[in-house]
């Protein structure tokens, strides 16, 4: 009769749980092992403060420099004398009369102050004056245009013959000049503001000195009352080589 065996005394009945739980306490120890460091204690001397040995520090005793007051300033000085001089004299008061009227005083009428009326320079363009200014010799041309015509011809002969055409080729110049004048009839009939503008400063003072020539006119007249009249001139000439 073969005996049995008691399945509580099986050891290999439970070898893989010993296996299992060896293992890992083996690993968790094997873990500690390796992360285990160990520290020595550094202990830094800083040495003994002996208070005794600290030599004790002179501190030297200073003055507060005591800085004297200013002297306090003289006193004013006191006149020798003073003389009272009694209040006798009386002094007279000036009166100011009021410039205002009163109602018991008459008032003086003021006769109407006649104003003279100024009469201004009034210049009107040559072109578009009701009576145009009359050069000598033009008293008998009937009409404003026949007028205006007569004056320019008449200017024109005059400036011919006056003018020193030989100026030109003496100033050194040669071929066309042309010479540009200006200048005012006024209202007395006067020739006066002449400007002339030239390629040399010698032509320009021949012409004002020919237009300065021109005889006295009857001068413009706008609405009746003489005004002053630009007028402009072109001078054209050529010189002769």
């Amino acid at each position: 009769m073969e005996p049995k065996k008691n399945t509580k005394s099986d050891v290999s009945r439970n070898s893989s749980l010993y296996f299992a739980v060896g293992l890992a306490l083996m690993m968790t120890l094997t873990y500690l092992t390796i992360n285990y460091r160990s520290y020595e204690e550094e202990v830094i001397d800083i040495g003994q403060l002996d208070l005794g040995e600290l030599e004790d520090e002179e501190i030297p005793i200073t003055q507060q420099q005591i800085i004297p007051p200013p002297p306090p300033p003289p006193p004013p000085k006191v006149p020798e004398e003073i003389e009272i001089v009694e209040d006798e004299k009386e002094i007279e008061e000036t009166v100011i009369e009021s410039t205002e009227t009163s109602q018991e005083e008459e008032i003086v009428e003021v006769e109407e102050v006649e104003v003279a009326e100024v009469e201004e320079d009034i210049e009107v363009p040559f072109s578009v004056i009701e009576n145009v200014p009359v050069f000598p010799g033009c008293e008998n041309e009937k009409g404003n245009n026949a007028k205006k015509q007569c004056m320019s011809d008449k200017i024109t002969q005059f400036v011919s013959r006056k003018f020193n055409t030989e100026l030109a080729g003496e100033l050194g110049l040669s071929g066309r000049q042309r010479i540009n004048v200006i200048f005012k009839i006024d209202k007395t009939g006067n020739i006066v503001g002449v400007r002339a503008r030239a390629p040399h400063p010698g032509l320009e003072k021949e012409a004002q000195r020919v237009i300065g020539l021109l005889p006295k006119m009857q001068p413009g007249k706008q609405r009746g009352k003489a005004v002053i009249v630009p007028y402009s001139l072109p001078i054209l000439f050529q010189v002769q080589d």
